[in-house]
């Protein structure tokens, strides 16, 4: 099982075999709380303890699994401010998956500090690289650890049905003592290594699966290699490629040497492939960069962050570097840098009239230098609220140009006059500054010439339609003038700022490399009023829309209602979780998580226009899902001995005729295998435009129903046929082996039928 070969992995690893050991180190929060803490890797080769002084809890436990990376060094803001303190070779940060803070630590020597870097990367590697089956014995024996609460390595019944609860499953006990005496092949009364795994297996029994595969399997207990062809024919629509690809599936899933010699498939070879992101609901055609990267920028949605320095919330939030690695990593290419005046010359970044912290705008760049093609090589924009004097500003761009160097875009490409915006491919590895330009948006040509000059120098400062100020909220009335570096001014080239005034006057006057900025009420009032309109402006240039100035909770628009209308930049609060991040998630899942996303055809054409609010002439298509099972759901609270109720829902997010919510029957007091076999159906009219998103809740009748899981895809990913829905958690990461058993079935609709 996983644990002895978790054992052999720690002995066969002198950094390893020092982190089971144990060590002790400084967690550091501040540079004024450095704890000592003793760590170490526990014999499962999985878990981090350490011990804590939390109230009523000696010690805390985290998984390998939550550790998305180690960095080296002073590598975090909380190590660089005890820089003259502690050594860099003596300091590491552990980052986690999701919105979870990041661990400091200081090690007593540097070589302690290097095992815990070497094994950590090597333990992440590792479960990089695990397999299915690997991934699932692992869990299994997580399990296992957990429940055998006196640690004797092996079950007693009482600890089953402890362990059953655990497993969000309500069970009949004299059905449970059947399953646990079949098990129990030793007659020992309890359940050791093979043992336990064989309880698992009955418990896990696919009855789902097994009868799709008794609908095509000639004996009811496998599926040739022509059972399987017809399956991926006529089920999952493969056409013409079902013949070599059911061989290889045989070869790359099937467990039994004996089956693929037959050239056959097991139940298990076959729940294998239904498991794996061949048999998932998201094309992995969709999993790299597929779309044309050679069309004008403003041809496409663009990931985007709003305030990104941001931690929480408007107010009173902490401002961190940390916002714009996140975001980055996650492959948002506009970040938003609001900048002013700092002490001792250099300019900081923060929220301006409100009480959240400030940050340095030169260690913004420095983060931005390290992470901005980490995740994605296409461009990133740096989208500059400017309030600081022109003094101030000289430094920016001193910052700027040596830090950023090479990457920093100055001029037009090969310094010719373009006429269009250029691609994403024309652009990679490329910083854009979005801002105010000297000697345009109405200001006097003539004094272009000078240095400085009197203009509105930041974007998001207008009043809105309701009166209320749209930029800091602590900041009333119009916005001051400032006056604008020509330094600054320069860097601005395919991304100047200037103000609506309408559609019309953009038409007659606006320039290809013109952006505008709207609040999210002015946009939605377009959007209503002259929907139409709004596409054909996207269509030439390029609109950002950020959220309201009431929003101090740092709370989210919903992004969907401006991608009808074509809006490419659409920021987002991204350390808030919750629906609207999860429709940005999914939209920008595709494509190789690259950030940029190709608009439909319809909202790139000036020839013909496209009413987001009444979509004509396109082909309607019904989109019909089978909500068949769900397989070991979350708990939605730790309560010791809740069990969830589920019910899954199915959302359609898109043009206003194809908003639509659907769902489930409620299943009582069973997370761990639920069966609901209903089915929901749509119709869309604009199927480019929509996403589907799953989303499954723990029943309440008296209250409002809990949250288990969600995924978010856009509708041109999904596969039709039998399909897994891998279920993330509230904050996007993966909860493995949590899943949703689907079959979708997608045709296209006669519009006549619409009336029906």
């Amino acid at each position: 099982m996983a644990s002895v070969r978790s054992l052999m992995c720690i002995q066969g690893d002198k950094n390893l075999q020092s982190m089971a050991v144990g060590t002790m180190m400084r967690k550091v929060k501040s540079r004024s709380w450095k704890k000592q803490r003793f760590f170490k890797l526990e014999e499962d080769g999985m878990t981090i303890w350490y011990n804590s002084r939390k109230a009523g809890n000696d010690h805390c436990t985290f998984s390998v699994s939550d550790v998305e990376s180690v960095r080296e060094g002073h590598q975090s803001e909380v190590l660089q401010s005890i820089a003259d303190e502690f050594p860099a070779d003596r300091c590491l940060t552990l980052v986690f998956r999701g919105r979870r803070g990041n661990l400091d630590l200081v090690a007593e020597t540097a070589e302690e500090a290097q095992a815990w870097i070497r094994g950590m990367r090597k333990l992440i590697e590792n479960l990089e690289n695990m397999g299915q089956k690997e991934r699932l014995e692992q869990w299994i024996w997580d399990l296992f650890r957990k429940a055998d609460k006196n640690k004797d390595g092996r079950m007693n019944f009482k600890e089953i049905q402890d362990l059953l609860k655990m497993m969000n499953m309500d069970m009949n006990e004299l059905h449970a003592l059947r399953l646990f005496k079949m098990a129990d092949k030793s007659q020992s009364g309890t359940l050791e290594d093979d043992e336990f795994v064989l309880f698992y297996k009955m418990l896990t029994q696919r009855g789902d699966v097994l009868e799709v595969l008794q609908e095509y399997s000639g004996d009811g207990q496998k599926l040739t290699l022509r059972d399987l062809e017809d399956f991926l024919c006529e089920e999952q629509l493969e056409g013409e490629r079902s013949h070599t690809h059911a061989q290889e599936l045989i070869n790359r899933y099937e467990p039994s040497e004996t089956a693929k010699m037959l050239q056959a498939m097991s139940i298990d070879g076959f729940l294998m492939y239904l498991s794996s992101p061949e048999g998932s609901i998201f094309n992995p055609c969709h999993q790299g960069v597929y779309q044309d990267m050679t069309q004008p920028l403003c041809h496409y949605f663009i990931s985007s962050s709003h305030n990104t320095y941001l931690m929480e919330d408007q107010l009173l939030g902490h401002s961190s570097v940390e916002g714009y690695i996140r975001a980055l990593k996650r492959g948002c290419r506009c970040v938003e840098l609001d900048c002013w005046d700092g002490p001792n010359g250099e300019p900081v970044v923060y929220h301006g009239h409100t009480l959240t912290s400030k940050i340095l705008f030169k260690d913004v760049i420095i983060g931005l230098e390290s992470y901005a093609f980490k995740a994605s090589k296409y461009p990133v924009i740096l989208s500059i609220e400017n309030h600081c004097s022109v003094e101030q500003q000289r430094v920016m761009v001193q910052h700027l140009v040596t830090i950023l160097g090479d990457k920093l875009l100055k001029t037009t490409l090969d310094s010719t006059v373009p006429e269009c915006l250029p691609s994403p491919q024309e652009l990679m590895g490329k910083i854009l500054i979005k801002g105010k330009k000297i000697g345009e948006s109405g200001e006097n040509p003539n004094e272009a010439a000078e240095e400085s000059v009197s203009g509105e120098v930041s974007d998001d400062d207008e009043v809105d339609e309701d009166g209320s100020h749209t930029g800091s909220p602590g900041h009333r009335g119009k916005s001051s003038k400032h006056h604008l570096s020509r330094e600054l001014s320069d860097f601005v080239v395919y991304c100047n700022n200037v103000h609506f005034v309408s559609f019309e006057h953009s038409r007659i006057h606006s320039k290809f490399n013109e952006i505008c900025s709207l609040s999210e009420s002015k946009a939605r009032k377009l959007t209503r009023s002259a929907g139409a309109e709004f596409v054909q402006h996207n269509v030439r240039q390029l609109t950002r829309v950020y959220p309201g100035a009431l929003r101090t909770d740092s709370s989210n628009l919903n992004p969907q209602e401006m991608w009808n209308v074509g809006c490419q930049i659409v920021a987002l609060n991204f350390q808030t979780p919750g629906l609207e991040m999860d429709l940005n998630d999914g939209l920008f899942s595709q494509n190789g998580h690259c950030g940029y996303v190709l608009k439909p055809e319809f909202l790139r054409r000036r020839e013909k226009r496209f009413d987001p609010e009444n979509p004509q002439d396109y082909q309607a298509v019904s989109l019909v899902i089978q909500v068949i099972s769900g397989q070991q759901l979350p708990k939605a609270n730790m309560k010791e001995g809740a069990i969830i109720d589920p019910l899954v829902r199915v959302e359609i997010y898109g043009v206003p005729l194809d908003q639509a919510k659907q769902e489930t029957r409620h299943i009582d007091n069973n997370g761990f295998n639920p069966v609901w076999n209903d089915t929901l159906q749509f119709t869309l009219h604009a199927p480019e435009l929509a996403l589907v998103r799953f989303v499954v809740e723990d029943y309440d009748k008296a209250t409002k129903n809990d949250f288990v899981g969600q995924y978010t895809l856009p509708f041109t990913c999904i596969q039709q046929g039998y399909r897994h829905v891998p279920l993330l958690s509230r904050d996007g990461t993966s909860i493995p082996p949590s899943s949703l058993f689907v079959h979708v079935r997608i045709t296209e609709r006669d519009a006549r039928s619409d009336e029906d």
